[in-house]
């Protein structure tokens, strides 16, 4: 299948239910068992899409299922203090997720009566939710014909409908999500689309790399990425540490340690009185 890049090219509706055979066959013998996948509790799926936002599915299943033991409602969440939350989410990476929780659960309490909109204009004024999440969550949550783009689904439509091209654009595969969205069926329909996408990545070179948007993650070991984790672990073990007994304890450089606590603060992980460092109470 070829693209015109000046005009998306139309499919015929023999097109359309081959690929949607060929999407489903594969789902039919293939399709993952995931614990997000047997509820339909809004707050849940929510859950499970954040955590998910650039961390590996086998990395997600068991810190998910800890989450939930803990906090297993979007009240508990809104209610507990964000050290608390930051310590059950230690091993997922990417903490602002962790605040970003925190914060549309307080939104969502106070102004949705604790209610997660079914709306993708709505879900994407919450923190942390972009398209693709406020996408997924109204199909797999409210069964809604969302339009939206992850990596599996990229990597789905890059490798059929752009085999020859590199650097293509999400608008380009767009409208040929839209042509082929089961609309009848969203939530069963993603689930196959993305269970094809993660097979076609083990099969061939991943297609997602031929997006304009893909980037390639740099290295984890010595990263500024690393010491944010550092430091916030030490801060869940221990509030009220100065600058130096964490330069001491994580055992890295003064400039990087403090480079990455100006970062935590401005961003509101954590707050900094009287010389020491602390994970704030909500």
């Amino acid at each position: 299948m070829e693209s015109d890049m000046k005009k998306p090219r139309k499919l015929s509706s023999r097109q359309i239910r081959r690929f949607q055979k060929q999407v489903y066959d594969h789902y039919r013998t293939n399709g993952r068992k995931l614990p997000w996948r047997k509820t339909r509790d809004p707050y849940k799926i929510l859950l499970s899409e954040l955590m998910l936002q650039q961390t590996q599915v086998g990395r997600v299943i068991e810190k998910y299922r800890q989450f939930l033991r803990r906090f297993p409602t979007i009240e508990s969440v809104a209610r507990a203090p964000l050290r608390a939350i930051l310590e059950t989410w230690q091993g997922l990476g990417y903490n602002r997720r962790a605040l970003a929780l925190k914060k549309l659960a307080t939104i969502i309490v106070d102004c949705h009566e604790g209610r997660i909109p079914p709306v993708i204009e709505a879900l994407k004024a919450l923190p942390g939710v972009g398209a693709a999440t406020a996408g997924a969550v109204c199909a797999f949550a409210f069964n809604k014909p969302a339009v939206f783009i992850e990596t599996n689904i990229r990597s789905v439509f890059i490798h059929l409908f752009f085999p020859e091209r590199g650097d293509v654009k999400d608008s380009e595969v767009l409208p040929f999500v839209e042509q082929t969205l089961d609309a009848k069926r969203p939530r069963q329909w993603y689930y196959a689309l993305m269970d094809y996408g993660v097979a076609l990545k083990e099969q061939h070179p991943n297609p997602s790399r031929r997006s304009a948007h893909y980037t390639k993650q740099s290295p984890f070991e010595g990263s500024l990425r690393q010491v944010r984790g550092m430091i916030l672990r030490a801060l869940v073990k221990e509030a009220g540490i100065t600058e130096a007994a964490l330069v001491k304890d994580i055992n890295r450089d003064k400039a990087m340690v403090r480079q990455v606590l100006r970062q935590l603060c401005k961003e509101g992980l954590i707050i900094k009185q009287e010389k020491r460092f602390f994970i704030p109470d909500s």
